[in-house]
């Protein structure tokens, strides 16, 4: 190689004033980002190592993901073509262009997950459980059933809608579930013409009728596992829609759903009631512009199209599908075949870090040592125990607690009406713009206000999406508190099935930050004084930016430098500047990726010191850790937000220190498993590419969710060994030291050797 190509080939060093948020070569695009993020789900969805109820449940999710997105996403940059306004994308793209890339993506998502359900389907077919999609299918007392349960249930329930002169074209609800009929009827002067009408299956019953056994095989020999068979509610109503048009002769029926804009458009400072009026725009919501609808193969052109005008939607916009729609149901026979354990991820059963016989203890424990939760592997339960026992107890005095997202028949709503109730001050910040939660936390809302319970329903302009729980507590000489501060919600459902952190400290600068925080939030306060947490969007912006800055001057002088940052999404363009700053300046950066990623890795001379790795798995990674190596002197902090715009500047959101020597060690070793992670880990490529991580040489293959698993097993089982020994210590004195107990009355048994966890 001469001296002249060797020049050639190295890339020319990037001017540092070309390195900011307006030069769009920099950043990959937001919308597009997420889509891929949505193929990595699908991607679970074909992976054979994993159990076929749970790839059936992984196409389910990809399918709401997506249902979201168009509600969402893909509406709002169709409002913004519409307006005419020439917006361009931090990647440099206008709207116009992004959404047709969107449909791009999507249409070919469509063709994929239809494959890969036929695939799962039919393996399922094999192992017993049985999706009928066709009429041919069914056998002759399947039929009598079937028939039996539209005459009794099904038929009373429907409502065909004609569509004629007189009946105009029915309005469609967001999603639901629609069949277009097109019917052969004689009119007045006895000449045939076609006629049209639209039934919406009801979602009021089951969408996958589970048919019965047959009644005339008593003597057959059972098979090893029982055969279940479930047969789409369409696809009964399809079977005996002669019933419901009696007279005509029925054309073609086909299947149709309509995805409409959902997101709420709020002018919060001209409301004044914003309870009320958010009330007003949810009943709004399903009325919203179409962006998409879905329709099953076969659909005439002129249905087709009559529907696309109705609509007003371009034929980009029309998915056609080979099978049932609204796959999202799918998650109805995940649910109800929970008996097929053989199909499904193994059972996993967290540990709870406290055990107390006097739940008032927890408050002593505390006093001495803070306490970490890694959730799922530690049980959601030590949090729920936590402020149940401050309920209950006669020295708390208040209770303060933020809630954007919780459960249905949440405990811990009625932890604080019960608390409320037995006379202690509680107030509950309710976050009533929460996406697609704002109908559940209204009545969870106005069932706590019933109850006696202070309700403060969010800040104009901002949505609190901190995890904030504060107990105060008159204790011997003075009144103390305790905080529990978390990157997930209070929700105990999802945190079985989401990875988070949490730690509870009674640290009285922590402490006094949060109290400070929350008289801002519901009195009239600008500004809390703030001694160790960062809040947005008052200073976590520039916490974040001096802790970035700190690694820049560290590695230019030579120090210890480094970054390791786990979180959900990566999109403020500040931020990804400032990380390629580091970069450049020699910081090595690991990132942790979940879902939507805009900073581009591995490119030379901007971001050659990146890495980017998204994980997807059992379950959802949703945990925010930042690490900052600090010249050897590490800091690492727990945060409700991402880096993303919204988070910094639009979200009330908390990035607490952690300083406990322990918990930090426990903190490097979880983001240690999470960057050593070479089975569910993909790898962020600088053409915008996802590509799997796979061992080196001889490396083993490393599930860093498998890995905690399976040391909260051995830790299970090593805390159950040291129980039994400590009860046979117990009752040794009261036994002869040559009898034995017998095997069945024995108080001390015998435990199984902790099994090996299941390949994710």
């Amino acid at each position: 190689m001469t001296a002249a190509s060797q020049k050639k080939s190295i890339p020319a060093r990037r001017n540092s004033s070309s390195i900011n948020r307006n030069n769009p070569d920099l950043f990959f695009n937001r919308e597009l980002s997420w889509i891929k993020f949505n193929y990595r789900v699908l991607e679970e969805a074909g992976r054979k190592d994993n159990p076929l109820l749970e790839r059936l449940k992984f196409i389910a999710i990809a399918e709401s993901n997506m249902q979201e997105f168009f509600m969402v996403r893909v509406a709002g940059l169709k409002q913004v073509v519409a307006s005419s306004v020439n917006e361009i994308q931090l990647d440099g793209h206008t709207a116009e262009e992004t959404l047709k890339e969107i449909h791009k993506e999507a249409h070919a998502m469509v063709a994929l997950k239809y494959e890969l359900l036929m695939e799962i389907t039919q393996s399922l077919a094999e192992q017993g459980v049985v999706v009928v999609q066709k009429s041919a299918d069914l056998k002759q007392h399947e039929r009598e059933f079937i028939q039996e349960f539209f005459n009794k249930e099904l038929f009373r329930v429907l409502t065909p809608l004609a569509i004629d002169p007189s009946h105009p074209f029915p309005r469609i609800l967001n999603g639901r579930l629609n069949l277009a009929v097109t019917l052969k009827r004689m009119d007045q002067k006895e000449k045939q013409r076609d006629s049209y009408a639209i039934v919406e299956v009801p979602t009021v019953l089951p969408r996958f009728l589970e048919l019965p056994l047959d009644p005339e095989a008593p003597d057959e020999p059972e098979p090893p596992t029982p055969i279940r068979r479930f047969i789409p509610l369409e696809e009964v109503l399809k079977l005996h829609a002669g019933d419901l048009f009696s007279g005509t002769e029925i054309v073609s029926i086909h299947g149709f759903t309509i995805v409409r804009n959902s997101d709420l458009s709020i002018e919060e400072v001209s409301s004044d009631n914003l309870l009320s009026t958010i009330e007003e725009e949810l009943k709004n919501r399903k009325w919203g512009e179409a962006v998409r609808m879905n329709y099953r193969s076969g659909m005439p052109d002129n249905i087709r199209m009559f529907l696309r005008d109705r609509l007003d939607l371009k034929d980009e916009e029309l998915y056609e599908r080979p099978g049932f729609l609204n796959l999202s149901d799918l998650m109805e026979i995940y649910g109800t075949t929970s008996e097929r354990s053989d199909l499904r991820d193994k059972p996993f059963i967290p540990k709870n870090p406290i055990t107390l016989d006097k739940p008032r203890k927890i408050f002593s424990v505390i006093r001495k040592k803070d306490i970490f939760l890694h959730h799922p592997y530690d049980s959601f339960q030590t949090v729920l125990d936590f402020l149940s026992a401050a309920a209950k107890d006669p020295r708390v005095l208040a209770i303060k607690q933020t809630l954007y997202r919780t459960s249905g028949d949440s405990p811990v709503v009625q932890s604080l009406i019960e608390a409320a109730e037995n006379g202690k001050q509680v107030t509950a910040l309710v976050e009533l713009k929460a996406r697609f939660d704002e109908e559940r936390n209204i009545v969870w809302a106005r069932e706590m206000e019933r109850h006696g319970v202070h309700v403060v329903y969010g800040l104009v302009g901002l949505k609190i999406h901190s995890k904030l729980l504060q107990i105060v507590r008159k204790e011997e000489q003075e009144v103390k508190s305790y905080v529990h501060i978390a990157t997930g919600n209070y929700n105990p459902s999802t945190a079985k099935l989401y990875t988070d952190t949490g730690i509870i400290t009674a640290d009285p600068e922590i402490n006094n930050d949060v109290t400070n925080l929350f008289h801002t939030l519901t009195g009239y306060a600008t500004v809390p004084r703030l001694s160790r947490i960062a809040v947005a969007p008052i200073n976590m912006r520039e916490t974040l930016t001096r802790l970035i800055t700190r690694e820049i001057h560290n590695a230019e002088a030579g120090k210890p430098s480094g970054m390791r940052l786990k979180m959900n999404s990566l999109v403020d363009p500040d931020m990804i500047v400032l990380l390629y700053r580091a970069s450049r300046a020699g910081v090595k950066i690991d990132l942790s990726v979940r879902g939507i990623c805009c900073l581009k890795p591995g490119v030379p001379d901007l971001s050659e010191n990146i890495r980017v790795e998204s994980i997807v798995g059992r379950f959802l990674e949703h945990s925010r850790i930042f690490y900052f190596e600090n010249a050897g002197e590490p800091k690492i902090y727990i945060s409700s937000g991402d880096f993303m715009p919204r988070n910094l500047n639009r979200r009330v959101e908390v990035m607490m220190p952690v300083d406990d020597e322990d918990i930090k060690q426990r903190m490097v070793a979880i983001l240690n498993a999470v960057f050593r992670d070479n089975h569910n880990a993909r790898r962020l490529l600088s053409d915008g590419s996802y590509v799997p991580v796979k061992p080196e040489g001889n490396e083993q293959r490393f599930s860093s969710q498998r890995f905690f698993r399976e040391e909260t097993n051995r830790e299970f089982h090593e805390k159950e060994k040291n129980r039994a020994v400590e009860r046979k210590k117990i009752f040794q004195p009261l036994m002869n030291p040559e009898d034995e107990l017998p095997r069945e009355t024995s108080l001390v048994r015998e435990l199984p050797e902790a099994q090996p966890v299941e390949p994710d």
